[in-house]
């Protein structure tokens, strides 16, 4: 399936977006690895992940609706955040996953989603923080924070992308910040 998966891609995403999830795919599996999930659906997940990345925004918009009948405001004036949303549709429908974990994690890895599993967390996470990101300081501290506490580095993660989004004056989707605030409750509530 791997193969079919990636040659799909070849003809549907960048190669640097192939690249991309390629390292999300494998950063998933040494996550889930070492969080003792299973590696297997977190690989799946993460090489799933941006199945239509490339699609279209009416596209994106037309597919959303006939799965969900709904789309939120800031959706509808940015339908590249439905991208993880048709996802999770592509994945169903091309390529015949019916498991809920994965698909989950693929339709939550944008946005993330108050009480997501562990799975979801690390697709999220890798998406962000796999190595073709870049080399910060803050990046690499990230990294190793995701070796330690899936929930710390979702709530870091999200705020990396809050301040993108407030520097570069972008829309921000409620949903973020419900996922950090989330994120942050549950560290505090273990620690």
């Amino acid at each position: 399936m791997r193969e079919k998966i990636i040659d799909w891609l070849k003809s549907n995403v960048s190669e640097h977006r192939l690249q991309h999830i390629i390292g999300v795919e494998k950063m998933c599996e040494d996550l889930a690895i070492h969080h003792k999930i299973d590696h297997k659906k977190a690989a799946q997940a993460g090489l799933m992940h941006d199945l239509a990345k490339f699609f279209a925004p009416p596209k994106l918009l037309e597919m959303t609706k006939k799965e969900y009948n709904e789309i939120d405001s800031v959706c509808l004036s940015n339908p590249h955040l439905l991208h993880a949303d048709v996802s999770a549709i592509v994945a169903r429908d091309t390529f015949g996953v019916t498991d809920k974990d994965i698909l989950d994690a693929i339709r939550n890895h944008t946005l993330g989603n108050p009480e997501m599993s562990d799975l979801s967390c690390i697709v999220f996470i890798a998406d962000a923080l796999e190595p073709n990101r870049g080399n910060t300081p803050e990046l690499e501290k990230m990294r190793k924070i995701s070796y330690k506490n899936l929930h710390k580095t979702v709530q870091k993660t999200c705020e990396y992308s809050l301040k993108y989004l407030i520097k570069n004056n972008k829309t921000i989707h409620p949903r973020a910040i419900l996922t950090r605030n989330w994120a942050l409750h549950k560290v505090k509530v273990k620690n």
